[in-house]
């Protein structure tokens, strides 16, 4: 090595100890899940709080079974990518079953939500096209605008007033526009205004994309955030994951057929990506399946999540989603340790996933979580956390 440089090895280190320096690194722990929502961590049997299987569906005997069948007659892999020889006959049945449940005329499935929104974006808008974003937007929406090349402009969070303002401006000078929210804020919980954003969308000939990764399955009898309110928002671009609610694996967009068929011509993650296992196609199947017989059970995770924050004088919860700010990253870490040695696992969220000095617990909250179980860790959070 040439006197003067530096090493990768070494730039890591440095790198590193300024995260330790301020509580931000990170290191992975091996979490084995039980029967949710268990988890075995060190050798401890931990009440997990930091799951997004909201339904328990990922060990639902009916989603195994048809993950297993799937294997049994398939195989493991899929082998390409979707457009060489990977679009197996179960993605015309998932997608088929995804447009239905949000109401459009076709979907398309991708293998991740990141894989989904760093396709889909680009493949809408360019570098002559306007992205108005809501601050707090999932990092994958930012990165698929990043990708896009086109100006983007970031409204205040759930701020449908400055959105508005935004679009007055600079619309017109723009060819196409898009304006890309969260459904359910997954480090805040709370739901966007997707009705006044469809509004303000559609008056300003703009294109709303709603990412429901965490409404799915939980929201609006299953169907998601849009639905939520009295009266359905009218979203042109549905997306959302297959990995939380349904406890499978892989992403969707759903609209209209035209929107589809380019996606299979234009998302560089779809066509360049190797297709997801039959297996987890199957799995999402059999969920959606439950969660369509079942909308009671679908309502659960919601219902537990307000009991919780009735109980610890929070302001009532608007999702499966929870957070409870504590302050600087190393409150967050002592608070997540605190409750790790009363029996609970919740993962402290520290910047830059949030921002400076909001650092936080978030609590995930599933329809099998035991309600005697609920209303301890609000009493300890109320009289530990929260009053320190």
């Amino acid at each position: 090595m040439a006197p003067g440089m530096t090493s990768i090895a070494q730039y890591a280190r440095e790198k590193l100890a300024q995260l330790q320096a301020l509580d931000l690194r990170r290191t992975l722990q091996v979490s084995e899940r039980a029967e949710p929502p268990w988890v075995i961590r060190d050798g401890r049997r931990l009440l997990s709080f930091s799951c997004n299987d909201y339904l328990g569906l990922s060990q639902h005997p009916r989603v195994r079974a048809a993950a297993i069948a799937a294997i049994e007659r398939y195989g493991v892999g899929a082998g390409a990518s979707r457009l060489v020889t990977g679009n197996h006959p179960l993605y015309g049945e998932l997608e088929s079953r995804l447009a239905r449940l949000k109401g459009t005329e076709a979907a398309c499935v991708f293998g991740s939500g990141y894989l989904a929104n760093t396709g889909i974006i680009p493949a809408l808008v360019g570098a002559d096209d306007l992205i108005v974003v809501d601050e707090y937007a999932h990092s994958c929406l930012n990165a698929g605008a990043r990708l896009a090349r086109a100006r983007t402009i970031t409204y205040r969070h759930n701020d449908v007033a400055h959105a508005r303002a935004i679009l007055a401006e600079h619309r017109r000078t723009h060819r196409h526009a898009l304006v890309a929210t969260d459904g359910v804020f997954s480090m805040d919980g709370d739901l966007a205004p997707l009705g006044e954003l469809a509004e303000i969308a559609r008056r300003h000939d703009a294109w709303l994309l709603a990412d429901d990764a965490h409404g799915l399955g939980v929201l609006g009898n299953g169907r998601g955030s849009a639905f939520a309110a009295a009266a359905p928002a009218d979203i042109p671009l549905h997306m959302g994951t297959l990995s939380k609610a349904l406890g499978s694996y892989g992403a969707y967009l759903c609209a209209d057929q035209a929107v589809i068929d380019l996606m299979k011509n234009r998302a560089r993650t779809l066509i360049y990506s190797t297709a997801l296992p039959p297996a987890m196609l199957a799995a999402a199947i059999a969920a959606i399946d439950l969660i369509a017989q079942d909308p009671a059970y679908a309502a659960l995770p919601l219902s537990r999540a307000r009991a919780f924050t009735a109980l610890a004088d929070l302001p009532p919860a608007a999702s499966c989603v929870v957070p409870v700010v504590v302050g600087t990253a190393a409150d967050a870490l002592s608070a997540a340790r605190l409750l790790e040695d009363e029996g609970f696992l919740v993962v402290p969220i520290r910047p830059p996933t949030v921002p400076a000095n909001t650092a936080r617990l978030r609590l995930a909250f599933s329809a099998l979580h035991p309600e005697g179980e609920i209303a301890r860790l609000a009493e300890i959070i109320k009289q530990r956390v929260t009053r320190r």
